[in-house]
Order: C-alpha cells, then sequence, then structure tokens
C-alpha cells in the first residue's frame, strides 16, 4: 500500500508540472515586461528633460505606459511641444497620440495621432493639419556599423541609451488639409486624398557627406498656386525624390540655428527626380536648391512639359521653347525630354526672392526668408 500511494503521488506530480512551469514562465515575462517598461518611462523622462535643455518642451497629457504581454504602448491624451527656438514662442498642439513596439524589437516603433495638429507661429501666423488616417513607422538603430538593431540588453547597459540613430521614418496620410494663415496676406490651403513621406540616411554617402534622402508623393493634389500657374482644373499627382547634403545640421532640431548652420556648411536639396501630372499635363524636373544670404531659397530647376500650352500666362513652346534650347543646360537631357514627348523649358531660377523661367520673372509673390 504505500508503495502504491507514492507511486500516485509522483504521478500527479508531472500531471501539475506543465501548469507549475507555465505559472513560472508567465511570472519571468511578467517581470521582464515590467522592466522594459519602467525603462520606456526613464528613456522618456530623460528624452523630455534633454529637450527641454535645447529650449523645446513637450507636454504629454496623461502619459501612460500599457501594451502587456506583448507590447509596449505609449498613449498621450493630447500632446504639445512649444518651442522659443524661432525667437517667437511656438506653439504646437496635437490630439491623442499612441506609439506602439513589440517587446522583442523595441526599435520598430508605430505612431498614430488623431488630428487636427495646429502651430501658432511667428509673426502671428497660423498653420492647421487635418487628416482622416496618420499612421508613421520609425525604425531605430544603434550608430557602431549602422545596421545594429536596437535591443533591451542595450537599453539596460545604457539607460538612456546615447547615439541613438534612426534607420528610416515613415509617414502615411490619409486625406490631409493643410491651412496656412498669414495675418497681412491672407489663407491657402492645400489638400490631397492622400500623401507620403519616407526618409533614410543614404547608405554611400551619410558619413561622409551627411546626406539623407526624402521621397514625398501626393494623391489627388490641389493647391491654389499650382492652379495659377497651370490652370486646368484637373487635380495633380506629385512624386517628389530628394537628397538632403549636410543633414547633421538638423540634429539638434528644425531652428533657425540649424537653417543657419546648413547654410553655411554648404548644405542643399538636390532635386533628383520631380514628377508632376495634373490632368493631361506633365511637368518632370531636377535641380538644386539652397538658401542665399537674405535665408531665402535660391537655386536653379530643369523642367520638361507636356500637355501645357500655357505656365502663368506664359506660352510654352515657340520663343519660351527656344530660349529653352539656348539656356535650359544639357542637350542629352533636352534629347531624353523630346524622345518622351516633353517640351523642354529655360530652367526655372529662383534668385532674390524672386521666381525666373529663363529671363521672364513669373508673376508670383516673393518668397519670404525662412528665418
Amino acid at each position: 500500500m504505500p508503495e502504491a500511494t507514492s507511486t500516485r503521488r509522483r504521478s500527479r506530480l508531472w500531471l501539475y508540472a506543465p501548469f507549475i512551469l507555465l505559472a513560472l514562465l508567465a511570472a519571468a515575462w511578467s517581470g521582464f515586461w515590467g522592466f522594459a517598461r519602467a525603462k520606456v518611462d526613464q528613456a522618456l523622462d530623460s528624452g523630455i528633460a534633454r529637450e527641454a535643455q535645447a529650449g523645446r518642451n513637450w507636454t504629454c497629457r496623461d502619459r501612460s505606459v500599457g501594451g502587456y504581454p506583448f507590447r509596449i504602448e505609449v498613449r498621450c491624451a493630447s500632446l504639445t511641444l512649444t518651442s522659443s527656438r524661432w525667437g517667437d514662442e511656438v506653439k504646437v498642439d496635437a490630439g491623442s497620440a499612441i506609439a506602439v513596439a513589440q517587446v522583442w524589437t523595441p526599435g520598430h516603433i508605430i505612431l498614430q495621432m488623431t488630428g487636427p495638429m495646429l502651430a501658432s507661429l511667428p509673426q502671428g501666423r497660423k498653420a492647421t493639419l487635418d487628416w482622416k488616417d496618420l499612421a508613421a513607422s520609425l525604425h531605430l538603430n544603434l550608430p557602431e556599423g549602422g545596421k545594429t538593431p536596437l535591443n533591451w540588453k542595450e537599453l539596460a547597459l545604457n539607460p538612456p541609451l546615447k547615439g541613438l540613430a534612426f534607420e528610416r521614418f515613415s509617414l502615411v496620410l490619409g486625406e490631409p488639409v493643410l491651412t496656412f494663415t498669414d495675418p497681412g496676406q491672407g489663407s491657402e490651403t492645400w489638400r490631397a486624398t492622400a500623401a507620403e513621406a519616407h526618409l533614410r540616411p543614404n547608405p554611400q554617402r551619410f558619413a561622409g557627406e551627411g546626406v539623407v534622402d526624402l521621397a514625398v508623393s501626393a494623391k489627388g493634389w490641389m493647391l491654389p498656386e499650382l492652379e495659377a500657374l497651370i490652370g486646368n482644373g484637373q487635380v495633380a499627382d506629385l512624386d517628389l525624390q530628394t537628397s538632403l547634403s549636410r543633414a547633421l545640421s538638423f540634429r539638434r532640431g528644425f531652428n533657425p540655428d540649424a537653417l543657419e548652420a546648413w547654410r553655411t556648411a554648404g548644405g542643399g536639396l538636390d532635386i533628383t527626380k520631380l514628377v508632376l501630372t495634373k490632368g493631361p499635363a506633365r511637368l518632370e524636373a531636377t535641380g538644386l536648391v539652397a538658401l542665399d544670404e537674405a535665408h531665402r531659397p535660391a537655386g536653379k530647376v530643369s523642367a520638361a512639359v507636356a500637355g501645357v500650352d500655357r505656365i502663368a500666362g506664359i506660352k510654352v513652346g515657340g520663343l519660351t521653347a527656344g530660349l529653352g534650347a539656348l539656356l535650359g543646360g544639357r542637350s542629352d537631357a533636352g534629347q531624353s525630354n523630346t524622345a518622351a514627348g516633353l517640351t523642354p523649358l529655360p530652367p526655372v531660377i529662383l534668385r532674390e526672392g524672386r521666381v525666373f523661367l529663363g529671363p521672364l520673372r513669373l508673376p508670383l509673390q516673393p518668397l519670404q526668408p525662412l528665418y
């Protein structure tokens, strides 16, 4: 009898063992998740403090960190940024926001936010951005070699982690509407059915020249100034690819100091591809834009068009096409455009705050200094 009782007890122990093991694993996982949550809280507090030292004050109302068991979620009932780096105070207010990362891949963060976003700008200017849907994706890595993914071991050894770099950033907007209001000039509204932006360090040129690649696309784009240039009443689609050199000038934010550092370092925006379609009209362009000493956009853009009779009231073809052949630059580009059914234009030149089509000044508002 005693031997039989002992055998039954051992068999019952193995029967309960999987449940005991599962409970131990759940307890260990809960401890790990709590550790990860504490590190996120610590990193957020440190980041907000560093931003405040740089003149940017972030407020995340009713901040909470959750997502147990497999995610880390940071939620804000509303998000506010107040910056004094533009001389006059700049304030940006947004609705509720959430940032989500899987516990096993903390370097891949998904961002969502509800609109509208309201910005109070210097000189009484205001901007309002609203949308139907917004989603953003941020990939972070460690700087050694540029390919090491962020992990909780590194976060634990280096709280808060320093030298963190982004690998790429993507933003997708559904039905965005941007309204810009200037007390002296009224308001303008830009809208689209969809818009995307993608940003990444250039794999070959970032280390030496600080080059960052930016790609922007917009569908169903409506802009009053574009309608004034090519007035066919159709919505437009935009495909833009650019490279920003000396981008490290903006590592501490986008403000007058950063813009001036970028200008003096010889930074420029290289437009490698611009394709704009507006009904039957099509425009393709490449060029380089920088800032002049008065802090206004300056540069030269080579363009060609198809399906366009006039630009800002100036007839395309004839004399304009002849000027394009004389002033438009490389002949191989002209041959390529002609083969594609495009008419080369004189170069679009931004000079002294004005926009020129070859030697002809376009009837547009003067370009304002950015700072």
